[in-house]
């Protein structure tokens, strides 16, 4: 018999699905106590210990962690013109939506001699970390550091993992410059979050650290959190969840799932539909659509974990979705309000 590709779950009980859709918490104590051991040995030892970690994780001797002007040069002649569009398109979209958030300081006089107000005040220096290994997250750098420009932040420090020869993505470095970054640090992993939160000799050290990462990276946060210093919140395997029906697209739907499976072999993609027909439609696209795509075996592996859910009716869907609390929620119904 053929094995399935992603689970197929008919609705029972909200119980039983959840259960289906549960995964195993991604930080172990395991995971903290190499972080303890990462952030003791660069507190240490600094410098030192960081080139040593990247020689060990990322397989790369490297002299100097900070990213050239010259290396931004050649990342930018790398990029194809139709990227570059596509990143001020995103770019200026971001902007424009963030920029919308500031508010007024307006003073509220609670009772007579009494004012209140509040007031945005930036964070001195950031610490923005950007995965870069498998699929380069260069749409994450414009999401993190688009805010904090506008937010005024006096420094805004990016990190992420260098390439095998010693560079990271282009595309990464690109949105950076984009974006306004200008301290860039070729170190990924617990030693890019343990450098940012303690500091070393060339690495300064920042007031909050923001951005995704793998279990490892997920772990030295949380470990960064436990020493006082502020981090944004320890995001766990990216997931996806899509409510449709009959009048969606099968083709949308599976693309959509597929997107988010791409991203790692832990990240989560799940439909929600209350039509079996659908159902088979959208699972049969998403085979089709496996077949050709780059990230195949990466996608595979997520897809285990995923799920299609078939469930009575519109009741059993809202249920679903507010007890799974998604990262996305792409809704593909005619009354998506």
């Amino acid at each position: 018999m053929k094995q399935e590709i992603i689970k197929r779950v008919t609705y029972t009980s909200l119980d039983e699905v959840m259960a289906k859709l549960k995964r195993e918490s991604a930080v172990t104590d395991q995971l903290l106590s190499l972080a303890a051991g990462v952030f003791k040995d660069i507190g240490e030892r600094g410098d030192k210990a960081v080139r040593e970690y990247t020689s060990k994780y990322d397989k790369v001797e490297i002299s100097g962690f900070r990213v050239t002007e010259a290396m931004m040069d050649d990342a930018e002649r790398q990029i194809p013109e139709e990227l570059k569009r596509a990143i001020a398109v995103a770019s200026a979209n971001i902007e424009k939506f963030h920029a919308a958030q500031k508010i007024a300081a307006t003073v509220t006089e609670t009772m007579p001699g009494v004012r209140c107000w509040q007031r945005q005040v930036p964070v001195g220096r950031v610490g923005l970390y950007i995965p870069g290994g498998r699929a380069p997250l260069f749409s994450t750098v414009l999401m993190l550091a688009v805010p904090a420009v506008i937010a005024g932040c006096r420094e805004i420090m990016l990190a992420t993992p260098p390439g095998s020869n010693g560079i990271p993505h282009p595309a990464i470095l690109y949105a950076a410059r984009v974006a306004g970054v200008e301290s860039l640090y070729r170190i990924g992993g617990m030693q890019a979050i343990a450098a940012m939160a303690l500091g070393t000799e060339t690495i300064p050290a920042v007031n909050k650290i923001f951005g995704p990462g793998n279990s490892y990276v997920t772990a030295a946060k949380q470990y960064a959190s436990a020493l006082g210093v502020a981090v944004d919140l320890p995001a766990g395997p990216s997931e996806v969840m899509v409510v449709a029906d009959g009048s969606a697209n099968p083709r949308f739907v599976a693309a959509d799932l597929l997107s988010q499976a791409e991203h790692g072999p832990d990240s989560q993609s799940v439909l929600v539909t209350t039509s079996s027909s659908f159902a088979d439609a959208v699972y049969a696209e998403t085979e089709r659509q496996l077949a050709t795509l780059p990230e195949r075996e990466t996608a595979l592996s997520s897809l285990a974990g995923s799920a299609i859910v078939v469930v009575p009716s519109e009741k059993e869907i809202l249920e679903v979705v507010n007890s799974y609390a998604p990262e996305h929620l792409i809704l593909q119904v005619p009354d998506a309000a």
